[in-house]
């Protein structure tokens, strides 16, 4: 619709795309080209390009029209205004200047004397989305202050990320084949050949760690104030490690955190795309200095970083890269924090008290277990077929699996955990429970599966998918059940089978689902429901060694072995059962009716 640029102002009310896109590349192609080299025969009716050295532009009809501008001149300076501030889908930024600040900034703030005549505050843009081709086409109050008003749009850095992204692949592939070079096993021209061989590779690598980055903050921002809590403890834990001043980043202090908590405000796209950095930045640290770039099973995060032409035939100079190190810290990093989330391993560090090494080794082990990178996959291609928020929900149902997966490994894998023996360990329970799962649950828990994939089909999510989604509250529980059939020598869809069951008999998804439902504001709150959750699901683990290993007359089904263990207790089912049949009753639970039945529960375990 409209651009521009040092010499001229472009405006095209309505034109047609194709014929303009074949136009504008016509001129990127051409040397030392300008706005008059277009082909004005092309401009739709009304269109015109204008110098930016006119003292005043009589506008046609249809550019005021298109812009909502009632007079019939505008100062060349004064358009650009009107034109930064159109409502229109995107604003682009491609180009040297700061053109946006937030109301309370001074053009001298800003800092680009040049532009102060056409400068406009972020509270008065009305474009849908601004991306920033450019650096620092808007100061950090002007984005947050644009963002309070509904528009879309991240960090400078975040959508130049790329450039800097593709950079250091080339200088990491020209040192891995510099030194396949230098052992006389490739020459230059053998080297520049396969360089120009793998672009498309590197610009698809790069693309995907790129777009990952900002899924994570789309992901972030979709959770709104529920974040704002372990936000503001990871605010405070840099503030206090001197590894952040949230005063030069423009981050909430306390007292407007304390605000937003209560008016349920979250913290803006621009502020959480600095949280984001900060989280990789200090991850980055915590992991190279840590002994896991040393782990063998880091390996194939180091592999996974080059593309497949050099996986293929250059493993040897991959495996003794001289940063490898770097590499791998830098995969685990933004592995972990663009499907997680820059708070995840501040919260799990709070929660177990291990380091940021031990939570990147947790999380390696759940996201293969679970299989969990071809899930994202397939959810990551349904771009455009679904809707966004559909894509955003299907990727928190991951996260629940991987918080609650990574917090189990952190607390039974051992210390330090062993990732390759973890995942041969594990994965066969969550393969076998994958496959079976229809003889696993019965009639009433597939009835609930199938009416939460329904909830995704609805939104145009394939069947498999949605299947397989909602089915990850049961799979969650694999590592569970993997202990308990090593314990019991039973079968691990055996052993799920007598664990769903007491689930359903005890109506333990029930109170898990009423603790996560109960409200959390503080972080001592949420630790406390976190707790709740914790005990209901180790006593629904004991229970079911209980009922696998106490003898008895032989039962051929998961629900008579429990009906059997049951009927040997009834003095303590007749304390149990009117509890949770009263709670249920309730119109509302709160954590002291929680923390009442959780102990009924766990004398229930203690039942011979």
């Amino acid at each position: 619709l409209a651009a521009f640029d040092h010499r001229h102002i472009f405006l095209d009310p309505n034109p047609d795309a194709a014929a303009s896109w074949a136009e504008r590349n016509r001129l990127f192609a051409l040397p030392r080209s300008s706005w008059a080299d277009y082909d004005r025969s092309l401009l739709s009716p009304g269109g015109q390009i204008v110098e930016r050295s006119a003292k005043s532009v009589e506008l046609t009809p249809e550019v005021r029209a298109c812009f909502g501008i009632e007079a019939s001149h505008l100062a060349p300076a004064e358009l650009m205004r009107r034109l930064l501030t159109a409502k229109v889908d995107l604003l682009w930024f491609g180009g040297i200047g700061t053109y946006i600040k937030e109301s309370g900034e001074t053009n001298a703030e800003a800092g680009d004397k040049a532009n102060d005549a056409l400068r406009v505050d972020g509270r008065d843009l009305r474009a849908t989305v601004v991306g920033e081709g450019a650096n620092l086409g808007a100061t950090q109050r002007g984005r947050i202050e644009a963002a309070r008003v509904g528009v879309r749009l991240n960090t400078d850095a975040i959508d130049n990320s790329a450039g800097v992204d593709t950079s250091d692949h080339e200088v990491n592939i020209k040192i891995l084949l510099g030194d396949v070079v230098a052992r006389g096993d490739m020459t230059v021209k053998q080297r520049d050949t396969l360089m120009a061989s793998m672009t498309d590779e590197v610009a698809a690598l790069v693309l995907a760690d790129n777009y990952r980055q900002t899924q994570a903050l789309t992901i972030a921002q979709s959770q709104g104030a529920a974040l704002l809590e372990a936000q503001a403890r990871f605010i405070r834990a840099l503030e206090k490690a001197g590894r952040l001043n949230r005063a030069i980043e423009f981050l909430p202090n306390d007292e407007e955190l304390a605000e937003r908590m209560a008016d349920r405000r979250g913290l803006t796209r621009p502020e959480l795309a600095v949280l984001l950095a900060y989280a990789k930045i200090t991850l980055y640290d915590d992991l190279l200095a840590s002994d896991l770039p040393d782990d063998p099973a880091m390996a194939a995060e180091l592999r996974a970083y080059f593309p497949v032409p050099l996986q293929e035939g250059q493993a040897d100079a991959i495996a003794r890269h001289r940063l490898r190190r770097e590499i791998i810290a830098t995969q685990a990093t933004n592995g972990l924090v663009n499907r997680v989330g820059p708070t995840f391993v501040r919260d799990m560090m709070d929660k177990t008290g291990l380091a940021p090494a031990d939570v990147a080794r947790a999380y390696a082990i759940t996201r293969d277990v679970f299989g969990l990178n071809t899930l994202w996959d397939v959810i990551d291609r349904l771009d455009n077929a679904v809707p966004a928020a559909t894509q955003t929900a299907l990727v928190l149902e991951i996260q629940t699996l991987v918080e609650r997966a990574v917090g189990w490994f952190l607390a039974h894998g051992g210390h330090p955990l062993d990732v390759t023996a973890a995942i041969a360990a594990y994965r066969p329970a969550v393969d076998a429970l994958t496959a079976d799962l229809g003889q696993v649950l019965d009639g009433a828990e597939q009835a609930r599966l199938a009416a939460r994939a329904a909830i995704h089909t609805a939104n145009g999510v394939p069947e498999a998918l949605a299947h397989r989604i909602a089915a990850l509250p049961v799979l969650a529980a694999a590592p569970d059940l993997a202990r308990i059939a090593n314990r019991t020598g039973q079968p691990v869809t055996a052993v799920a089978a007598v664990y769903v069951g007491l689930g359903r008999r005890f109506a333990l998804d029930w109170l898990r689902d009423a603790a996560l439902a109960t409200r959390a504001d503080s972080h001592w709150q949420k630790q406390a429901v976190a707790a709740i959750v914790d005990d209901l699901f180790a006593h629904q683990m004991e229970l079911t060694v209980r009922v696998l290993t106490t003898d008895g007359p032989g039962a051929d089904s998961a629900e008579a072995r429990i009906r059997q263990w049951i009927a040997a207790r009834r003095a303590a089912m007749e304390r149990v059962e009117p509890l949770i049949a009263e709670l249920r009753g309730q119109p509302a639970v709160d954590l002291p009716m929680l923390t009442v039945a959780s102990r009924q529960l766990r004398g229930l375990t203690a039942e011979r």
